[in-house]
């Protein structure tokens, strides 16, 4: 299983890579079902691991003047306002059994599980039916002062959503960028990176000292996750990003199936 594990951390790299998102979608399961990792630990290795790796893919788009700041600021800073009150605040309020069906309890872990999943489902649907070239190109542009304070709400509800599932919300941040401001695809990629860097790693840093972590897998994973973002940045440029984004659409769409029903059915 850890052969298969490290395997899954190349394909992490590449999908931050290639669409600037999906790494914490494959990595908290990766992490919770190859490695048997506590789910509470494994969404805040997540964050290490997805924000380390995003850090240097943004670093490259940056290089390339790929990324947009401003879009950085305004969801950067409110991302790690909420990332912190939800990491210090809300996720120690959540109780071991959060509720009951039945006879069944719904402890804390599966329903962080199926929360995750359930997110996974509708950004899959987002990615796989939405026409982003269609949409940029449609329409008025509005000036990008109008936008901040809606970009500055979800920059808040993404740093609610790292901080409570680990994930570095490139697959909420992606659909935004591009339908939203109307960024280029690659533009948009990049700019999630950094983005998904800023989140993961204040994340990460603000919950340093309540787990005991496996420092060895973390830098294994997290460098085998590096080589697989480059791998994705070049492959990026030979592949339609409607095609690529069409495609992660669906694995996750699988993988969000699948994550419901072994919590739910399987178990």
């Amino acid at each position: 299983m850890d052969a298969l594990g490290y395997i899954a951390a190349v394909l992490i790299g590449l999908s931050l890579g290639m669409i600037g998102s999906g790494g914490s979608i494959l990595t908290v399961p990766v992490l919770v079902y190859l490695f048997h990792i506590n789910p509470l630990l494994a969404t805040t290795s997540s964050l290490f691991i997805v924000g380390t790796t995003s850090l240097v893919g943004g670093l490259r788009a940056y290089g390339r003047s790929l990324v947009d700041f401003k879009a950085v600021t305004e969801f950067g800073i409110p991302s790690i306002f909420s990332i912190f009150i939800t990491r210090h605040y809300l996720l120690p309020l959540l109780p071991a059994t959060i509720f009951r069906i039945g006879h069944e309890n719904v402890s804390r872990e599966m329903f962080l599980m199926v929360f995750f999943a359930i997110l996974m489902l509708a950004a899959s649907i987002s990615m796989i039916t939405v026409n982003e070239d269609k949409v940029r190109h449609s329409g008025t542009e509005k000036d990008r002062h109008q936008k901040a304070v809606p970009l500055v709400l979800l920059g808040l509800l993404i740093g609610v959503i790292t901080g409570l599932l680990g994930a570095g919300g490139g697959f909420l941040i992606i659909p935004t960028l591009v339908l939203f401001l109307r960024l280029s695809m690659k533009t948009a990629v990049g700019t999630s990176l950094l983005i998904i860097a800023i989140n993961s790693l204040f994340g990460f840093l603000f919950s340093l000292k309540q787990f005991q972590y496996d420092w060895k897998l973390l830098i294994t994973f997290t460098l085998l996750s590096i080589a697989g973002i480059f791998i994705g940045i070049a492959l990026a440029e030979r592949v339609s990003p409607a095609s690529l984004k069409k495609g992660f659409g669906w694995f996750i769409l699988v993988m969000g199936i699948y994550i419901i029903l072994r919590e739910l059915v399987l178990t």
